[in-house]
């Protein structure tokens, strides 16, 4: 009779990741330099199984990945083809990005840094994700290795990481999305509840929309020319490592709770925790207006649902779609 531990192992090797042999099981020291012991960096688990092709035809799985967002680690990669990018607040009231991807996979993401505890909730929406992170805390590995999902982490993957050398540590490590997925999982890997169509009527014109974390502000402008939501960061425009300017098809504003959880970071800072899963209020933003919407997901394994205030559906415009957690603007 399977193991539990096999039996996850193989849902894992049918997850549509390439082929592939047993890595290292650690980076050399120049890879876990300049990490926090709170979780981004070498876990000290040692070597873990590694991907390989799918098996028996199913379907690959969506990539998430965490994504830094201090001030160091901007201008970031890949978030330009991110089919949907969430925003979460982490300790001191800073945000930290989860980039999502289905229809395509860009060369490189990242900067890759640590997960958290609620990331675990969120991702339960998809089959058997993929979450590519630098690390975690002790305590939180085991609630990872238990979570249906495959990690990808140095320690797993250690040749789908690279180190700039123009960065500094621990804003530097990013993902080769090519050495974990052979092709694009498809849309069909995005189960997050959210749909496509027409924008529902009425709504409120909106030329710039600011959100605030307790230590982070995200502003989405309106531009005609590109149809889209212009991102900006803290104040500052946000681009591309090309210099292009990101944007954002649709923009979800999501009141949910964040409370404290059982964590804390390296210097002793609780760990937020931000629960998705319940239902609450929103704002959509699409097309330059702004629509007031109620959200609903009423277990983790379900995606997010927005419907008017007449409970009609809302619909999201075709393109990136960015979701703001926030329990307060």
């Amino acid at each position: 009779m399977a193991t539990v531990g096999t039996e996850r192992r193989a849902r894992r090797r049918r997850g549509g990741r390439r082929a592939g042999v047993l890595l290292a099981a650690a980076l050399a020291a120049g890879l876990a330099a300049g990490c926090t012991s709170g979780g981004d960096g070498d876990d000290g688990r040692g070597a873990r199984e590694s991907p390989t092709a799918t098996q028996d035809g199913a379907a690959p799985p969506a990539l998430a990945v965490k994504i830094d967002n201090a001030p160091a680690a901007r201008p970031q990669s890949g978030l330009d083809d991110a089919d949907v990018v969430y925003v979460e607040q982490v300790e001191g009231g800073l945000s930290r990005l989860m980039a999502v991807y289905a229809a395509r996979l860009p060369e490189s993401v990242g900067p890759v840094r640590s997960a958290r505890e609620s990331d675990l909730e969120l991702l339960r929406q998809f089959d058997e994700p993929l979450l590519a992170f630098s690390g975690a805390q002790s305590k939180l590995l085991p609630l990872i290795d238990e979570a249906p999902l495959t990690p990808v982490d140095p320690t797993s993957e250690a040749d789908a990481f690279d180190r700039d050398p123009g960065r500094a540590a621990p804003h530097n490590l990013f993902l080769r999305p090519d050495r974990v997925l052979e092709d694009p999982p498809g849309e069909a890997a995005l189960t997050t509840g959210f749909r496509e169509g027409p924008a529902p009527s009425g709504g409120t014109p909106e030329e710039e929309v600011t959100v605030r974390f307790p230590a982070a502000r995200f502003t989405f402008t309106w531009s005609d020319a590109d149809g889209r939501w212009q991102v900006s960061m803290d104040g500052s425009p946000a681009t591309t490592r090309d210099g292009d300017r990101l944007t954002a098809a649709t923009v979800v504003v999501q009141d949910v709770t964040v409370r404290r959880s059982g964590f804390r970071d390296f210097l002793g800072n609780n760990t937020p925790y931000t629960e998705t899963v319940g239902s609450g209020k929103a704002t959509v933003l699409r097309d330059g207006r702004a629509h007031p919407a109620s959200w609903s997901r009423p277990a983790a394994e379900d995606g997010t649902s927005l419907t008017t205030p007449d409970g009609d559906p809302v619909n999201v415009a075709p393109g990136p779609v960015w979701v703001l957690l926030t329990s307060g603007r």
